[in-house]
């Protein structure tokens, strides 16, 4: 199985994302889409949907993906390098919580 990091999915997705770009309307239909999904994942949650036998239709694992398809669509519909957005909010994070940073070395 191949490591796919944030950058190589955030690409990845903009690659296959069917949406015009410069449609005025692409965050907003993206961020309806995202807070579907959180409520699916929420539903799977509350009923304790897990994945068995690599089965994933309705499963934890499916709506938590969709979750972050539709966070990278986003990300893409802003031009936001995900990547360089995580380490930037970890370090304040760390700072904030006076521990150690998860992007140090």
């Amino acid at each position: 199985m191949k490591n796919i990091t944030i950058n190589y999915l955030q690409k990845a997705i903009k690659e296959i994302d069917t949406l015009p770009m410069g449609n005025s309307q692409k965050a907003d239909r993206y961020f309806m889409k995202l807070i579907e999904e959180v409520g699916e994942l929420s539903e799977v949650i509350r009923k304790d949907k897990r994945m068995k036998n690599n089965e994933i239709k309705n499963t934890v694992e499916e709506e938590l993906y969709d979750v972050l398809y539709y966070v990278m669509c986003l990300a893409n519909t802003y031009n936001i390098d995900l990547e360089n957005s995580i380490t930037l909010k970890e370090n304040l994070n760390a700072e904030k919580y006076k521990r150690k940073s998860i992007c140090e070395e």
